[in-house]
């Protein structure tokens, strides 16, 4: 199974929980974990919502009673800023950008105002956390070990997010304890959801952020705001015509950490849909929608993204670039393939080309670059529709072959197994056609049809 998150109203840790929340077939499980973690002084209150017609769940977390909210600065509405005087800032408390992570209040996921006390939604003071205690924190509940390395991996994220905006280092991080546990319950319980869920890969779409301004606990800073944008360095992103702040550090750093690719919806087979809901109200129904899926599936077949690297070698003899061709394949190559060529002064010149994932384009580059005489190579992003394969064992009166066998886009193939029928053909001093013949032969059932 796959999920893909649609985050065209953002993405906060809260909303992002309860989307994944709404997939679970046995939600209470997941209630009986959030649980037993007993994080002192949080309570979770899980509520259904209609937005739009639409209904969903919103996951609220309180800490002491009070919810984390952020505060959107409508353009224009910035003069009317209530001046500090020196009795103001004495009560006041600042804390780290990040703190204010919750719901983007569309159900912000942080608290991004600095306030008095007089403020309609003030927090107890006196307790703030260093970026080490609330790592510290993380460690000290029981969580499964991949559980943790990945909530300690999504807080990490945001803690050099916000070293780097403030020029600071680490140690020096402050965090109040409303946003701090309200961010550590958004990271945990995701964490625990995507392992409860068990996807193999987590897609996402281009990331709608908002425009205009949010306050914080620095003043009046531009969407999205800086600890966000700087998680939201290589991921795709968009303004918008929504005026807020829509996408928050803790929405950007959960993506950044699980999302394996950012980009439109893949075909897909639907399996369920979860709608976590946010607490503002916009013309657009603010909730992100997640999708579990199976496949990226066209009929049946597989979708998915390779690289394409290549080089034209005109001064390198056969041998050599099939020693080239040889070591691209041993090291994770999906295929490796020559292209005969003309290059310039009418030279005669083979193009050397392999495909791969990824994760191994970098590596099959080098190898590239150090096994031929090329002095540069071209990456190229591609797009592979894929027949799912799988292999049988077929008897026939030359021994067991195995077959290839593949389905998909509404088309099915089998093709014996060259090593095989070669082998097969070399024992019984017969040619490789006999032994393929009779492999496929044995592959039809009584009415002549090809067994699935």
């Amino acid at each position: 199974m796959k999920l893909y998150l649609e985050c065209s109203m953002g993405a906060a840790g809260d909303m992002i929980m309860s989307a994944l929340y709404e997939l679970l077939p046995d939600k209470q499980v997941f209630r009986e974990k959030m649980e037993r973690l007993n994080i002192p002084n949080v309570s979770i209150e899980y509520v259904a919502l209609t937005k739009g017609g639409i209904a969903g769940t919103r996951i609220a977390v309180k800490i002491g009673g009070e919810e984390e909210k952020s505060e959107d600065v409508p353009q224009g509405n910035h003069h009317n800023e209530t001046k500090d005087n020196g009795k103001n800032k004495q009560k006041k408390h600042a804390h780290s950008h990040h703190d204010h992570d919750h719901g983007h209040d569309n159900d912000h996921d942080h608290h991004t105002h600095e306030h008095s006390h007089e403020h309609s939604h003030h927090h107890p003071h006196g307790r703030m956390y260093g970026y080490n205690d609330i790592l510290d924190q993380i460690r000290a509940l029981e969580l499964p070990d991949n559980v943790l390395e990945n909530a300690l991996g999504v807080y990490e994220i945001l803690g050099h997010a916000e070293a780097s905006v403030h020029g600071e280092s680490l140690d020096k991080i402050h965090l109040h304890e409303v946003g701090s546990l309200d961010a550590i319950v958004d990271i945990v319980g995701c964490s625990i959801l995507i392992e409860m869920l068990g996807v193999e890969e987590i897609v996402a779409s281009p990331v709608h952020v908002g425009y205009g301004s949010v306050r914080c606990a620095h003043g009046i800073l531009p969407v999205p705001a800086p600890a966000a944008a700087e998680i939201l360095k290589d991921i795709p992103i968009y303004a918008g015509n929504i005026e807020g702040e829509l996408c928050t550090p803790t929405g950007a750093a959960l993506l950044k950490r699980f999302v394996t690719r950012f980009g439109a919806m893949p075909p897909m087979m639907i399996k369920k849909i979860g709608y976590g809901m946010g607490s503002k109200d916009f013309e657009s129904v603010n909730c992100i929608r997640a999708f579990l899926y199976e496949g990226d599936v066209q009929e049946g077949g597989e979708r998915e993204v390779v690289f394409e690297v290549s080089c034209n070698l005109d001064d390198m003899s056969p041998e050599a670039i099939g020693a080239a061709f040889e070591i691209l394949f041993e090291n994770g190559a999906l295929d490796v393939y020559t292209t005969p060529i003309m290059m310039k002064k009418n030279r005669q010149a083979v193009m050397l080309s392999c495909l791969c994932r990824e994760e191994l384009r970098d590596g099959l580059v080098r190898l590239m670059l150090e096994h031929t005489t090329t002095l540069g190579v071209r990456v190229t992003k591609c797009r592979r529709d894929v027949m799912p394969r799988t292999t049988a064992t077929v008897s026939t009166e030359y021994g067991d072959i195995r077959i290839k066998v593949a389905h998909g886009f509404g088309i099915a193939k089998k093709k014996p197994e060259y090593d095989d029928v070669r082998n097969a053909a070399k024992r019984h001093g017969i040619a490789y056609k006999a032994v393929y013949d009779a492999a496929l032969r044995a592959t039809l059932d009584t009415q002549g049809e090809y067994i699935k």
